[in-house]
C-alpha cells in the first residue's frame, strides 16, 4: 500500500515538473534592459533566426544589420551580446522603446524577436508670435519636412536656430519654446508648434574701452597744438568695429544691435588695426555685456596693448635669381619702420612690385617664402626670409568652364596667358580683369583654377566664369526747351552677326559672338515734337585676329511744329553716319588704345531762331582721333581702382581757306557761310578711383573716392567765318537729352536746370570745363541688382570766348544720391543737388533722375 502511493506520488511529480518545464519553455521571456534580469545562470545558445517587430517606416534589413545579431551565431542568455544590441539600438536616437524578446526555443537554438517603437514623424508645423515675413525666412533656416523623425535633437537645433535667427536681428531676449500635439489624422506623427516670445529688441548703449592707454607722437601738421595722443583712443577703437556700434552714435547704415559672429570679426579687426601700428601682441583680455535698461546694454571691452615693435634686421636666405638688395627694394621696408604685419604680409605676398610678384611674374609659379622671426630684443624684431624658389613653371593648357551664352574663343581672346609661355600671376589678373570688363559674367564668381605639375614644371589654369544678362532694355526720359523727351533704346552687348539667319540660335537675338548692336528711339513734345532714330554695330576684334575694332553708327532727328503751311512750318533735322576704327596699343603699356572716326552730318534749318541762321542747310565732314587709357576696374559697375583717361580731337577740312569764298562779303547770307560749317574741337576727360576702406578687388564693399575732370573747347579756322553753329557745349541739368536736340553736346552738372542760364552764355558755349568728386558705399554688389549711395560736390562753367575762360570761374553744387544697376535696364538712380550759385531768380535745389548717362 506504501509503495503504491510512493509510485503514485512519485508519478505526479514527474508529471508536474514535465508541465513545469514544458511551461517555462513555451512562454514568452521578455528580456528588457529596463528590467531586472537574473545574471546568475546564463545559458549558451545558438541564434535560430532573428525578426523585427513594431517597424511602419524604416527598413528591416537594416535595422538587423544594426543589431549585431546573425543567424547561426552562439550567444549567452543572459549576456553582453544582448545588452550591446539593445545599447546601439538606443544610441541610432530614432526609438523610444526597445526590447528583444524570445519567441522560441527549439533545442540550444533560440529565436528572437527585436521590438522597436519609432519615434514620431512630423506631420506639420506652425508659429506663434512671429511675422509672416519672418517665418518664411525661418522656414528657410530650420529646413524641416514633413515625415522627419521628431526627436530630442531636432527639438533642440531647432530652437537654437530660431533663436539665433532674433539675436541677430537685436531681440537677445528671445524665448523659444517648442509644443508638440498627435496628429489625430495620421498614427504616429505629431504637431510642432512653435511659439517665440521676442520680447524687447537690445541695442547697445554705450561701447566702453579700458586699457587703450599708450600715447604715441602726434602727426607734424597738429603737433604744435598736441605733442602727443593716444595709439588707439576710444573713437579709434569703435571705428574698427564695422558692424557693432553704440547707439549714441549717428549711423545711417548700421543699427546698434549685437550679432555675435559679428562681433567675434569686430573685435579680430581691432587687434588687426593695433597690429598695424606695431602693437603685435595687442589682445582683448575680457569683453562683457551690462545690462544698462530693460532695452539696452553696454560692451565693456578691456584691452592689453603690450609693447609697440619695430623692424631691425630683415635677411634673405635661399634666394639665386634675385640679389638681397633687389628683394629689399621690392619689400620696401626699412630699419626702423614700425612693425606693421598687414604691410608686411602684403609687401611680401600680394603687392604688384612686392617680393613675391617678382617670382611670379618670372615663372616661378611653385616658389614659396617664409617668415621667421630670428630675434626679439626689447623692442626690435630680426626676421629672416627663407626662400624657395623652385624651377620656372610653363603653362601647359587653358581651358574655360561656366560659359553658356559666350563662344570660347571671345573669352580666349581677351586670356593673356598662352600654352607654352612661361606662367606669370600678372598676367592671369591681368586676364581676370579683362574678362570682368566685357560685361558678361559675373565679376564676383570670376575665378582661377590652378593644377600644377612640379614634376613637369607645367601648370592648367581653368577660367571659371557665370553668364550674366548683358543685354539691356534703356528707358529714359528728359525736359528741356520746353520739349518732353522720352527714350526706349535695346542694347545687345554680345550680339552675333554671322547667326543672324540661324533662327535656332536667336534668344531673343543670336549671341555669343562679343558684338554689341543697339537700336534707340526717342520721341517727344505737344504740338512742338521731336523724334530720333539710331543705330549703331560695334565688332571688337575685326578680322578675330587683332583687338582691332570696327565701328558702325547711323541717326535721323527731328524737332518740328508739325505745321501743316510750309510758311508756318518750323524744324530742325539732322541726320548723320559714322564710320570708325579702334585699336590696342602695347605702349606706353597695353591700357591704351586708339580711335578713329570719319563722319558727315547733314543739318536742314527752316524758320528756326536758335542758330546763326533760321533757314539753310549745312554740312559736316569731320574726322575724329581719340586716346583713350582705361585701368579702372576690377567691376565694372562699381570701380574702386584705376582710372580712366581720354583726350580726343575732332577737325573738319578749312573749308574757308580753298573754296574761294569772299565772308567779309556783307550780302553773304549765313546759309552760305555755314553750307560746310568748319571747326576743330577738343576734348579731355579723366576719371580716378581710390578705395578710402575696404576690399581693393571688388570682393566686397568698399568706399570709394571718384574724382574726375572734364574740358571741352570748339575753335574755328577762320574769325571771318566764325564760330560753328554746331557743335557747340551746354552745361547743367541731368544731361538726358542728348546733341542731337539742337545739335550741341550737353554736359550734365547737378544742383542746376537744364540750360541753365546761369552756366551757358548767349550765343552758345565754345569752352567750358567741369570738376567732380564724388565718395560712393555701396549697399549691396550682387549682380543682379547693385545699389550703391553717393555723395558729392561738383562745379563747373562754359564761356564762349577762350578770352574769357577762367578754370576758377565756377558755378558750385553739392548733393546726394542713390545708384541701382540692374543688367537688363542698366544704371537708374536719382540725385539732389544744391547750386550755391543759381541765379536768385532760379530755383537752387534741383532733383536729377539719372537713367543710363554719368555725371
Amino acid at each position: 500500500m506504501n509503495y503504491q502511493k510512493m509510485k503514485k506520488k512519485l508519478t505526479l511529480s514527474i508529471i508536474f515538473l514535465f508541465f513545469l518545464e514544458f511551461t517555462i519553455f513555451g512562454q514568452t521571456i521578455i528580456y528588457d534592459e529596463s528590467e531586472k534580469t537574473d545574471y546568475t545562470s546564463p545559458k549558451e545558445y545558438e541564434i535560430g533566426g532573428v525578426t523585427i517587430s513594431g517597424i511602419q517606416y524604416l527598413d528591416q534589413n537594416v535595422l538587423l544589420f544594426l543589431t549585431g545579431l546573425e543567424v547561426g551565431e552562439k550567444i549567452m542568455i543572459p549576456g553582453d551580446k544582448i545588452s550591446n544590441c539593445i545599447k546601439k539600438l538606443w544610441e541610432q536616437n530614432l526609438f523610444s522603446d526597445v526590447s528583444i524578446s524570445i519567441t522560441k526555443i527549439i533545442q540550444d537554438k533560440v529565436f528572437l524577436d527585436v521590438h522597436l517603437e519609432e519615434r514620431p514623424r512630423l506631420a506639420k508645423y506652425n508659429f506663434i508670435g512671429v511675422k509672416k515675413k519672418e517665418a518664411e525666412e525661418i522656414r528657410d533656416i530650420i529646413k524641416l519636412t514633413k515625415g522627419t523623425q521628431v526627436n530630442d535633437n531636432l527639438i533642440q537645433t531647432t530652437k537654437t536656430k530660431v533663436n539665433n535667427f532674433f539675436i541677430n536681428k537685436g531681440f537677445r531676449n528671445v524665448q523659444t519654446e517648442i509644443v508638440s500635439s498627435e496628429e489625430e489624422a495620421l498614427s504616429n506623427n505629431i504637431v510642432l508648434t512653435i511659439k517665440v516670445e521676442k520680447n524687447r529688441k537690445i541695442k547697445i548703449h554705450r561701447i566702453i574701452v579700458n586699457g587703450n592707454d599708450t600715447k604715441i607722437k602726434s602727426p607734424k601738421f597738429i603737433r604744435i597744438f598736441k605733442k602727443e595722443k593716444l595709439a588707439m583712443s576710444d573713437a579709434k577703437v569703435r571705428r574698427q568695429m564695422k558692424e557693432t556700434k553704440q547707439k549714441l552714435r549717428l549711423n545711417i547704415f548700421k543699427g546698434s544691435k549685437l550679432i555675435p559672429k559679428d562681433y567675434e570679426t569686430d573685435k579680430m579687426a581691432i587687434i588687426d588695426k593695433y597690429n598695424e601700428l606695431g602693437f603685435r601682441d595687442a589682445k582683448i583680455i575680457s569683453d562683457t555685456i551690462i545690462k544698462y535698461d530693460a532695452s539696452s546694454i553696454d560692451l565693456k571691452l578691456t584691452i592689453e596693448e603690450g609693447e609697440r615693435f619695430y623692424f631691425r634686421n630683415i635677411s634673405f636666405l635661399g634666394n639665386t635669381k634675385y640679389t638681397s638688395e633687389q628683394l629689399h627694394r621690392a619689400l620696401g621696408i626699412k630699419k626702423g619702420d614700425l612693425f606693421n604685419q598687414k604691410l608686411f604680409d602684403e609687401k611680401l605676398y600680394y603687392d604688384p612690385s612686392g617680393v613675391m610678384s617678382l617670382y611670379q611674374d618670372d615663372g616661378y609659379l611653385f616658389s614659396n617664402i617664409t617668415p621667421i622671426e630670428t630675434n626679439v630684443e626689447n623692442d626690435s624684431i630680426d626676421i629672416e626670409l627663407r626662400i624657395f624658389e623652385g624651377k620656372q613653371a610653363a603653362i601647359n593648357r587653358i581651358s574655360i568652364t561656366g560659359n553658356t551664352r559666350t563662344n570660347d574663343y571671345v573669352i580666349l581672346r581677351e586670356v593673356r596667358t598662352k600654352p607654352g609661355n612661361l606662367y606669370r600671376r600678372a598676367e592671369v589678373q591681368r586676364t581676370v580683369r579683362e574678362l570682368s570688363q566685357l560685361g558678361y559674367f559675373n565679376p564676383e564668381k570670376l575665378n582661377v583654377e590652378f593644377n600644377p605639375d612640379p614634376v613637369a614644371g607645367t601648370v592648367d589654369l581653368e577660367y571659371v566664369v557665370e553668364e550674366k544678362p548683358s543685354d539691356q532694355i534703356e528707358i529714359s526720359g528728359g525736359y528741356g526747351a520746353g520739349v518732353l523727351v522720352g527714350s526706349l533704346g535695346l542694347s545687345f552687348n554680345n550680339f552675333s552677326l554671322r547667326n543672324i539667319f540661324n533662327f535656332k540660335s536667336y534668344r531673343p537675338l543670336p549671341s555669343g559672338d562679343g558684338q554689341h548692336l543697339s537700336i534707340r528711339v526717342q520721341a517727344g513734345g505737344y504740338g512742338y515734337s521731336y523724334r530720333n532714330f539710331s543705330f549703331s554695330f560695334l565688332e571688337p576684334w575685326f578680322g578675330h585676329k587683332r583687338p582691332n575694332s570696327l565701328a558702325l553708327s547711323a541717326f535721323h532727328s527731328v524737332e518740328s511744329n508739325n505745321a501743316k503751311a510750309d510758311a508756318d512750318k518750323i524744324y530742325f533735322k539732322v541726320s548723320g553716319v559714322a564710320l570708325g576704327l579702334g585699336q590696342r596699343l602695347k605702349k606706353p603699356d597695353d591700357y591704351f588704345s586708339l580711335y578713329n572716326e570719319l563722319s558727315y552730318k547733314h543739318y536742314n534749318v527752316m524758320n528756326h531762331s536758335y542758330f546763326l541762321y533760321k533757314t539753310g542747310i549745312s554740312n559736316n565732314i569731320s574726322y575724329k582721333i581719340q586716346l583713350s587709357r582705361e585701368s579702372s576696374g576690377p567691376n565694372p559697375i562699381y570701380p574702386t581702382v584705376g582710372s580712366s583717361l581720354t583726350v580726343s580731337a575732332e577737325l573738319t577740312p578749312p573749308w574757308s581757306l580753298f573754296n574761294g569764298k569772299d565772308y567779309t562779303n556783307p550780302d553773304m547770307t549765313m546759309a552760305e557761310r555755314y553750307k560746310w560749317i568748319e571747326y576743330h574741337k577738343y576734348r579731355l576727360t579723366g576719371r580716378w578711383f581710390t578705395t578710402i576702406f575696404g576690399s581693393r578687388d571688388g570682393s566686397s564693399r568698399a568706399l570709394v573716392l571718384m574724382t574726375k575732370f572734364d574740358f571741352g573747347f570748339l575753335g574755328m579756322y577762320n574769325k571771318k567765318v566764325g564760330p560753328s553753329p554746331f557743335e557747340g557745349f551746354q552745361l547743367g541739368g541731368d544731361g538726358m537729352y542728348n546733341m542731337g536736340l539742337y545739335g550741341i553736346e550737353t554736359i550734365p552738372l547737378r544742383g542746376y536746370e537744364n540750360q541753365d542760364p546761369v552756366l551757358n552764355p548767349t550765343g552758345g558755349a565754345n569752352i567750358f570745363n567741369k570738376y567732380t568728386v564724388e565718395l560712393r558705399y555701396p549697399l549691396t554688389l550682387n549682380p543682379s541688382a547693385t545699389f550703391y549711395a553717393v555723395a558729392f560736390v561738383e562745379a563747373g562753367n562754359a564761356w564762349n570766348s577762350p578770352k574769357k575762360y577762367n578754370p576758377l570761374d565756377i558755378k558750385r553744387a553739392a548733393g546726394v544720391g542713390i545708384r541701382v544697376y540692374m543688367p537688363m535696364i542698366g544704371m537708374l538712380g536719382i540725385d539732389w543737388g544744391y547750386g550755391f550759385d543759381a541765379l536768385p531768380t532760379g530755383k537752387k535745389s534741383q532733383v536729377h533722375f539719372v537713367l543710363g548717362q554719368q555725371f
